[in-house]
Parts: C-alpha cells; sequence; structure tokens
C-alpha cells in the first residue's frame, strides 16, 4: 500500500540546512493502522506530508499502490490525493461559513461528483460517525470532538484507501481523545481503511498495530 525508501528531506533555513527526513524506510500494509511516534521535530509531519504528496521529498522515493510519486505530475497528484487519500488534523481545518453536511461535502464537489450521489455519501457517513442529527449546524455550534467527528468523515467521505493524520487528538481532552480513536478504530476494521498517524498520544500508539518510532529524522527500533 505505502513503501517509503531511503527518504530524505533538508530544508534551507538561511545559510543552514536543516534535515528534517535521514534515509526513512517505511512500508505500511493495506488496512493497517501505523503510528508514527516521536517528539516535536523528529520528521512525523514531513513523512505524512511528503507520503501525501503535499511535499517533494529531496531524495528516496515514496509508492503508493505501486505508484512512484516522483514520477506523477502535478495533477497527477491532485487526482491521487483527490481519490486515494484522505486527511485528518489536529486544527480541525473545517469551513466556518459552511454547514457540516457542507464541509463534508466540499471534497466531492472538488470531484464534480453528481449531487444525488453526494448526498447519498453524506447522509450515511455523518450516520457512522453519530452526527446526522448536526448536519445544519455551522462548526462554532459544534464541541471540540464533534468538530474532529466532522473532519474524520470528511476526510472518509470521499472513500479512500489510506487516511493520514497530523496529531487529531492534540486539541481535544482526554476521553473525548480516545472517542475519537475509537471511531477511527472502528472505521479502520470496516471500511479497510489504512491509517498513518503522526502522534505523541500514548493512547494512540496503544490501539496502533505497530507503532513505528522517529527520532531526529531516522527511525528508530525500540523494544516492543
Amino acid at each position: 500500500m505505502i513503501l517509503v525508501r531511503q527518504l530524505s528531506k533538508t530544508y534551507r533555513l538561511g545559510q543552514v540546512d536543516i534535515s528534517a527526513l535521514r534515509g526513512v524506510d517505511l512500508a505500511v500494509e493495506a488496512g493497517e493502522f501505523v503510528a508514527l511516534a516521536g517528539p516535536s521535530g523528529s520528521g512525523k509531519s514531513t513523512l505524512l506530508n511528503i507520503v501525501g504528496g503535499i511535499e517533494r521529498p529531496t531524495s528516496g522515493q515514496v509508492a503508493i499502490d505501486g505508484m512512484n510519486l516522483d514520477r506523477l505530475t502535478s495533477d497527477e497528484l491532485a487526482d491521487l490525493r483527490a481519490e486515494r487519500l484522505g486527511y485528518v488534523f489536529q486544527t480541525f481545518n473545517l469551513l466556518p461559513v459552511l454547514s457540516v453536511s457542507e464541509n463534508v461535502d466540499y471534497p466531492l464537489r472538488l470531484r464534480k461528483i453528481p449531487a444525488a450521489e453526494r448526498a447519498q455519501r453524506v447522509s450515511a457517513i455523518l450516520d457512522e460517525v453519530g452526527l446526522k442529527a448536526w448536519a445544519d449546524h455551522r462548526p462554532a455550534q459544534l464541541s471540540g470532538g464533534q468538530r474532529q467527528r466532522v473532519a474524520v468523515a470528511r476526510g472518509l467521505v470521499g472513500k479512500p484507501s489510506i487516511i493520514l493524520a497530523d496529531e487529531p487528538t492534540a486539541n481535544l481532552d482526554h476521553q473525548t481523545g480516545l472517542e475519537i480513536l475509537d471511531l477511527m478504530k472502528r472505521l479502520n476494521k470496516k471500511m479497510g481503511v489504512t491509517l498513518l498517524f503522526a502522534t505523541h498520544d500514548a493512547a494512540i500508539m496503544r490501539m496502533a498495530d505497530r507503532v513505528v518510532h522517529l527520532e531526529d529524522g531516522h527511525v528508530v527500533e525500540r523494544p516492543a
């Protein structure tokens, strides 16, 4: 599903080169729930951004379903992100002027999916995440946990094969974070979607099928 080979990423900051990733290797199987663990600055978000085609690596390769991302044009990468990848972020990234259903519908509208199919998909996924009764509410009328449920629904409504999540519980209290994790784990099993989480949350690590530790841009081995 996801294959990362000798991935490196260097940023130029003034006259200094900053290495965010240094020769990372990673393989994630279809349907697997993998946590990328490590402190701030370890390279977790950079790795997610490169796997998601948002950033290009300095060197190395990423393949998704056998497609090498470095061989894709910008338009092909955009199609890949729209059709195969879903994203969940710690800041929710909801559009405040749109209702819950409109936020979830937005990525389908960008793909020009017919209105009847969009409505069916939005209704079904809002039911899955327990927010059908809030479909007409705006994000400001929701709790933090409900907003994250909307973000999960938006990430899944396009029926992606992979969900990339960057610290999805960081802005939630402990109990709400556990509820979001339970939801995503259930959807992982029910829909077969692959989950790749960047986190330092111990609860996510316990729920994951596997934990990959990053330190200073390297994958490091930790005792089981």
